[in-house]
């Protein structure tokens, strides 16, 4: 038996809701699909916004040989299996890769010539920034179209596609909990149903007793809990910062997004004072990307019992915040004739570089900036 999100599953931009910037009327992604424009693309957004019923009508609209795969349990034999299939007869063949942020360098890596070539079209989806996530070969081949959470009012309208029973009361509670995930709302809704006949609030609350952080109205929970793991490691305390990574890893969070705010307080808190913090932390970072769950729990406890006992400092942090505020006061100040570069003849006949000496104490900043101090140690 299908899931409820897959019955009522979109099959044309008539039928979709939300990401009016763009799907709606001269939006990029509704001419691309109007127009059988055939070309590679990343669809990065929060969960349940619409991005594999986005793939499936663009690649319908150019009649492709179309192909799923998850990025979780998908490797580089899926992929030469799908290409190896005679196709040809069917449109262009679309790769359509879930969590596309999973697959690893080695894995983006033998993808790359076939998309390069021509002979795989993809589509390419993530949660996840795909500057970090996607290598930069893959990336410039493919173009990147952002989704946005869903509104209440988009998430009303596939609720109600449903056509079950929900008094208003309930509706409006699904809504508020939902997060802005159409799934999570679907899911709610069918397992309910099926639970208790009756999709009344107090039996979505029986369903959802167990519901992890995702869940949480607008995302509050999520970010508190993210707030308070770093306002631990800032205070020293080891046991608070731990206990709040353990929410984090046991509320499904990606450990990758935990270790990326590691290595920013590396830098951000601690530092100078000591600076082997940013090579921990971006060593527990690529130990998280390389083993993954369960394991990388570990690698994520080392660093943060180690940030959290670090002396601290903003200074390196402050430092840069004061340099950016001068040069956005200041614009692009002469730099002074001495450490400029001059590849040229005519350069140096300008006495571009004239005078340089490697070790030289003389100020070389600006002349409007002479004796500015941004790096205020401490």
């Amino acid at each position: 038996m299908e899931p409820l999100a897959a019955t009522i599953r979109p099959r044309s931009l008539e039928e979709y809701v939300g990401q009016s910037d763009l799907v709606g009327e001269g939006k990029p992604l509704r001419i691309a699909i109007e127009e059988k424009h055939l070309f590679s693309f990343i669809l990065w957004g929060p969960p349940g916004t619409g991005k594999t019923t986005l793939a499936r009508i663009y690649a319908k609209s150019l009649n492709a040989d179309y192909h799923e795969l998850s990025a979780v349990s998908a490797g580089k034999d899926d992929i030469r299996q799908i290409i190896e299939k005679s196709g040809d007869l069917f449109g262009p063949k679309i790769l359509f890769l879930d969590e596309i942020h999973r697959f690893n360098k080695a894995q983006q890596d033998f993808l790359l010539p076939y998309v390069e070539s021509g002979k795989l079209t993809l589509i390419g989806a993530t949660t996840e920034n795909p500057s970090f996530e996607v290598i930069p070969a893959l990336l410039s081949r493919t173009r990147v179209f952002v989704l946005k959470e869903l509104s209440d009012e988009e998430i009303g309208k596939i609720i109600d596609r449903t056509k079950i029973d929900l008094p208003k009361e309930s509706r409006e509670w699904i809504i508020g909990i939902a997060n802005g995930d159409a799934r999570q709302a679907l899911a709610i809704v069918e397992n309910t149903e099926r639970l208790y006949g009756e999709v009344t609030v107090e039996n979505l609350k029986k369903t959802i007793q167990d519901r992890r952080l995702r869940f949480d109205k607008k995302g509050e929970e999520h970010y508190n809990t993210v707030s308070a793991f770093i306002k631990s490691m800032r205070a020293s305390q080891p046991d608070a910062a731990l206990y709040y990574l353990a929410r984090m890893v046991e509320g499904g969070e990606d450990p990758k997004f935990i270790a990326r705010r590691m290595v920013i307080f590396a830098s951000e808190d601690i530092g100078m004072e000591d600076p082997q913090a940013l090579s921990l932390a971006n060593a527990v970072f690529r130990a998280v990307e390389t083993i993954g769950y369960p394991e990388a729990g570990i690698n994520l406890s080392h660093g943060v019992i180690y940030l959290s006992l670090a002396p601290k400092s903003k200074a390196a942090y402050n430092a840069y915040n004061e340099a950016i505020a001068t040069v956005k006061e200041t614009g692009n100040l002469p730099i002074p004739l001495k450490i400029r570069n001059a590849p040229t003849q005519l350069m140096k006949d300008l006495e571009y570089g004239k005078g340089y000496e490697r070790y030289t104490k003389e100020d070389l900043l600006p002349e409007e900036l002479k004796g500015e101090k941004f790096w205020k140690k401490g």
